[in-house]
C-alpha cells in the first residue's frame, strides 16, 4: 500500500496529533496547473516552483519537526520516570518479601505483611504497559522518520529543488531517530524477570557457557528487519531476561559489541569454500573479543563442521590469549607451551584441560602457518542476548549493526600491515571513515535461536510462535563469514551462498495473526503491521503499478509443527532449516529459483585442478570444452531434427473479476556472469545406501539376463539359439557396464554434494535395456515363427504326395 495509508492504518489513537502532517505536507507541494485541466488534456504542466513555496513548504516541515521531536522527547522522558517508579516499587515488594522470610527463618513476628500474589500480577500488568509504551513510542518514531524521508524526496522529485542535503542537518540537530531503546530493554528484563519470577529469578553463571571451551549447540539462524527489531525484543524479553555480565555495571552500549576477525588462504579459499559447501571436517579459524579495541582478552576460534552420519556434532573450540601475543602466537615466534605456563602455576583448571587447550593451540598454530591462513574479513555487531543465567538449554541472541570489513593487503593497500588486525576502526558504527569497498553494512539483524532439547522433547510454545510469525524471515544455514566474504571481494570469490540473489527482496510481511506486543485489559493501540512500499509517484500516479506483488519466498507455514524448531534432538532429524529446504514448491508459481552461470557441473573440479596445475590441468580442460562441445552438437542435431514445434497463444480473454491475473511466471534468481549460487544439498548414509542398492538391482538383471544366454548356448542346436544367446550376452554385458559407470558416476556426485538430477533420475539406461530385451524377444519368437512355418510347409508337400499315391523313398522318410 501507499505509505500515506500505511501511515493512517497504523497510527496510534493517544498519539494521533503528534504524528507527521504527511498529507498536508503533501497539498503543499501542489502549486496548481498552468491550464486547467481538459478530456485531451487530463495532466497539463504545473505552474513552476518559487521561492515563496519553497518558504512556506520549509515553515511547515520545520513545525512538523518540532512537533514530533518535542512529544518524542516528553514521552521518552515519561517512559524513563515510569521505570524509576516501579523499579522502586519492585525493590518494595522484593524487600517486603526478603524480610518475611527472613522472619520466618527467626520464627519472629514480621514486621510487614508479605507480598501476595496480586501485588506481583498488579506490578506485571504496570510493566507490561511500559512495555506496550515502548513499542508504540518505537513504532512511531519509526513511522514519523520514514514519513519525512518519503516528503522530503517526493519534494525533490516534484520541485527539483533538493532539500534532502540540508534537511538532513535539521534532522541531526533534532535526532528524534536516533534514540536508543536497548536501555529500556535491559532495566525492563530485570524488573519483569523480578516479577514474573515472584522475587525468585534463576541465578547461576552470568557468562552462559564461557567457562566452556567445547560446547555443541543446534543454531537457527532468521533475518529481522529493522522496523521490528525493538517489538522482537520486547516479545522475547517477557520469556527471557537480558543476558548482562556484570549486573553491577551501567549499561554502555560498547559492552554488546563484539568484533571477529576470520583468517583464510586467498589464493585457494579453502576455508571459505569448505565453509560453504559444509563438507566433512570444514573449519573456520577466527580471533574474537568483546567489547572495545581497549580488551585485552583475545579468543582463539576453531569451528568445525561434521556431518551426522559420522555419529559426531559440530563443535566449537576456543582458548584466551593476550592481545599483545597474537601476533606471535600466530606467525610461531611464541610456543604454545609459554602461553600456558600461567594457568598451570595458578591451577585453576586440571591438567587434562591444559593438555586439550595447549593441542588445540597446537593445531591452530599449525594450521596458520602451514597453509598460509592470513585476515581477510572482520564482523562487528551489537549482540543482546536473552537466556537464563547458567542455563544453556535455550538461548536467544540478536545480532544489530551488522558490518564486514576486508582486513586484508590483497589490493596493495596496508590494512592491517604486519598485524593481525586493522588499528584504524574500533566500535564506532558506521565505520563512516572506511571507503565503500572496504566495509558492507549487512541491512538486516540476526537472530539465532540456540537450543539443547532433550529427545522427544519440542522447544517452548512461545518460541515456535515467534519463529512463525511475521517479525522473522528463516535463513537457513545464514553466516556472517561467508556473507562478508562473498560481498567483500567480488573479483576473487565465485562461488555464492544461495541467499545473495535476494538481497534487494523485502524480507517485511504483513502479520497473518494476532501476534506481538498487547497491552493488558485497558489498550488503546489501534496499530497494525502493515506491508509499507515505496511511495516515489505523483498523486496522480498512485494508482499506478499497484498491482504488482513482492516475491513470495520461502517462508514457513503459520502453523506451529511446521515451524517448530526441533521435534527431537536425534542427530539425523531434520532441523527447521532441513525442513523448509524439504518443502515442496508451493502451489504459487511465484516461487523463486536459482539459476547459475550456464556452465559444466565440472567447473569446481576445474577451478581445482587450475590451482594443481601440470598435465592434470590440461587433462581437465580439455575434457571440459570436450563436454562443452558435445552438448553443443546434442543441441543443433536436436534443432535440425523435424517435429512439432509449440505455437505462442494470445494470453486468455478475462470476463468478471481477474484474481490471479492474466499471466503467471517464475520468478528465478540469476548468479551475476561469471559466478555461481551454492545451493546447500543435505546427503544423509540413505542416499549411499539407495545407490548401492540401485547398482545391486541391476547386477541381478544382468546376471538373469547372462543366465538366459548361457541357458540358450548349452542348450540349444541350432542357429538361432545360437543367435539368441549371443544377444542376451551382449545386453546383459552391456547392462553390467552401464550400472557400474552409473553407479561410480553417482557415487562421485554425492560425494561432492552436486545437485544434478540425473543423480536421482535416470530415463536413458532402463529405456535402452527394456527396449533391447524387446527387440531381442521378438526376434527370436519371430526366427522360430519362421522356422516352425518352414517345417509345415515342408510336411504339406509330402503329405500332398502321399495322398496323389506316391511312394515314400527311404531318404525322403
Amino acid at each position: 500500500m501507499r505509505f500515506g495509508e500505511h501511515l493512517g492504518s497504523s497510527m496510534i489513537k493517544e498519539y494521533y496529533w503528534y504524528y507527521i502532517a504527511y498529507e498536508d505536507l503533501k497539498k503543499a507541494l501542489k502549486t496548481g496547473y498552468v491550464t486547467e485541466p481538459t478530456p485531451e488534456n487530463t495532466k497539463p504542466d504545473r505552474k513552476p516552483w518559487t521561492e515563496d513555496n519553497e518558504k512556506d513548504f520549509v515553515s511547515l516541515l520545520e513545525s512538523e519537526l518540532d512537533k514530533v521531536f518535542n512529544f518524542q522527547k516528553i514521552k521518552s522522558e515519561e517512559i524513563v520516570r515510569r521505570i524509576q517508579v516501579s523499579e522502586t516499587e519492585v525493590n518494595s515488594v522484593i524487600s517486603r518479601l526478603e524480610s518475611s522470610t527472613d522472619s520466618r527463618r527467626q520464627s519472629v513476628r514480621p514486621g510487614a505483611a508479605p507480598p501476595s500474589d496480586e501485588d506481583f500480577l498488579t506490578l506485571e500488568q504496570v510493566l507490561s504497559d511500559i512495555i506496550a509504551d515502548v513499542h508504540d513510542l518505537a513504532k512511531f518514531t519509526q513511522l514519523n522518520y520514514t514519513g519525512f524521508q518519503k516528503i522530503i524526496k517526493k519534494h525533490d522529485k516534484q520541485t527539483g529543488w533538493y532539500l534532502k542535503p540540508v534537511f538532513a542537518a535539521r534532522l541531526n540537530a533534532k535526532p528524534f531517530f536516533k534514540d536508543n531503546y536497548d536501555a529500556f530493554v535491559v532495566k525492563l528484563s530485570k524488573l519483569y524477570d523480578l516479577v514474573r519470577t515472584k522475587g525468585n529469578p534463576v541465578k547461576g553463571d552470568s557468562a552462559a557457557g564461557g567457562t566452556q571451551q567445547n560446547f555443541v549447540r543446534q543454531t537457527t539462524k532468521y533475518w529481522v528487519h529493522p522496523d521490528n527489531i525493538t517489538e522482537l525484543k520486547l516479545i522475547i524479553l517477557k520469556h527471557l531476561p537480558v543476558l548482562v555480565f556484570n549486573p553491577q555495571k551501567d549499561f554502555e552500549e560498547k559492552d554488546t559489541a563484539i568484533s571477529s576477525i576470520y583468517y583464510d588462504n586467498p589464493e585457494t579459499w579453502e576455508l571459505y569454500q569448505g565453509r560453504l559447501k559444509k563438507t566433512e571436517g570444514a573449519e573456520a579459524i577466527r580471533l574474537r573479543w568483546y567489547g572495545g579495541m581497549e580488551s585485552d582478552q583475545i579468543f582463539v576460534e576453531r569451528k568445525t563442521h561434521r556431518e551426522d552420519w559420522t555419529g559426531e556434532k559440530s563443535v566449537k573450540a576456543r582458548f584466551s590469549l593476550k592481545e599483545k601475543n597474537v601476533n606471535a602466537f600466530l606467525s610461531g615466534r611464541m610456543t604454545v607451551e609459554s602461553i600456558f605456563d600461567k594457568m598451570r602455576r595458578e591451577g585453576k583448571k586440571s591438567e587434562d584441560e591444559i593438555n586439550d587447550l595447549e593441542q588445540l593451540a597446537r593445531e591452530i598454530q599449525y594450521r596458520v602457518i602451514t597453509r598460509r591462513l592470513m585476515p581477510v574479513t572482520r564482523t562487528f555487531y551489537h549482540r543482546t542476548a536473552f537466556q537464563l543465567p547458567g542455563d544453556a538449554r535455550v538461548r536467544i541472541s540478536l545480532d544489530t549493526e551488522l558490518t564486514m570489513v576486508r582486513e586484508d593487503n590483497l589490493d596493495g593497500r596496508r590494512r592491517a600491515g604486519d598485524s593481525w588486525r586493522r588499528m584504524d576502526i574500533g566500535v564506532d558504527f558506521p565505520f563512516s571513515q572506511l571507503p565503500a569497498e572496504d566495509a558492507e553494512r549487512f541491512p538486516y539483524a540476526v537472530l539465532e535461536v540456540k537450543l539443547q532439547t532433550q529427545a522427544g522433547q519440542e522447544p517452548p510454545k512461545w518460541i515456535r510462535e515467534l519463529t512463525a510469525s511475521h517479525l522473522v524471515e528463516a535463513v537457513p544455514k545464514y553466516s556472517k563469514f561467508i556473507h562478508g566474504t562473498a560481498t567483500l571481494f567480488p573479483q576473487r570469490i565465485h562461488l555464492l551462498p544461495f541467499w545473495m540473489p535476494q538481497m534487494d527482496v523485502d524480507i517485511r510481511k504483513p502479520a497473518t495473526r494476532q501476534f506481538g506486543i498487547q497491552r493488558p485489559l485497558q489498550s488503546t493501540s489501534i496499530s497494525a503491521n502493515e506491508t509499507q512500499e515505496d511511495d516515489d509517484s505523483d498523486d496522480e500516479e498512485d494508482s499506478e503499478g499497484q498491482g504488482n506483488s513482492r516475491v513470495d519466498r520461502r517462508r514457513l507455514e503459520s502453523n506451529g509443527e511446521e515451524n517448530g524448531l526441533f521435534d527431537d534432538a536425534d542427530g539425523n532429524a531434520l532441523d527447521i532449516e532441513e525442513r523448509i529446504a524439504a518443502q515442496p514448491l508451493p502451489g504459487d508459481e511465484d516461487y523463486p529459483l536459482y539459476d547459475s552461470d550456464e556452465e559444466s557441473v565440472d567447473s569446481d573440479e576445474l577451478e581445482e585442478a587450475r590451482r594443481v596445475g601440470g598435465a592434470y590441468y590440461y587433462q581437465q580442460l580439455m575434457k571440459y570444452y570436450t563436454h562443452r562441445a558435445g552438448k553443443a552438437l546434442l543441441h543443433g542435431c536436436k534443432a535440425l531434427i523435424p517435429r512439432p514445434r509449440p505455437t505462442n497463444l494470445p494470453a486468455p480473454e478475462q470476463n468478471g473479476i481477474s484474481v490471479i491475473g492474466t499471466q503467471r511466471t517464475h520468478q528465478r534468481f540469476a548468479a551475476p556472469k561469471g559466478k555461481r549460487i551454492h545451493v546447500p544439498v543435505r546427503v544423509e548414509p540413505k542416499v549411499y545406501f539407495a545407490a548401492e542398492r540401485t547398482f545391486l538391482s541391476w547386477l541381478e538383471f544382468s546376471i538373469l539376463l547372462a543366465t538366459i544366454a548361457a541357458t540358450l548356448l548349452n542348450f540349444g542346436n541350432d542357429y538361432i539359439t545360437f543367435a539368441s544367446s549371443w544377444a542376451f550376452t551382449i545386453l546383459a554385458a552391456l547392462a553390467l557396464v552401464y550400472s557400474l559407470m552409473l553407479y561410480i558416476w553417482r557415487v562421485d556426485k554425492i560425494r561432492k554434494r552436486r545437485d544434478v538430477k540425473r543423480v536421482y533420475y535416470e530415463k536413458w539406461g532402463p529405456t535402452i535395456v527394456g527396449v533391447g530385451l524387446v527387440v531381442v524377444v521378438m526376434v527370436n519368437f519371430g526366427l522360430r515363427m519362421r522356422q516352425v512355418g518352414f517345417t509345415s510347409k515342408v510336411v504339406d508337400i509330402q503329405m500332398g504326395r502321399v495322398l496323389d499315391g506316391g511312394q515314400l523313398h527311404a531318404d525322403e522318410l
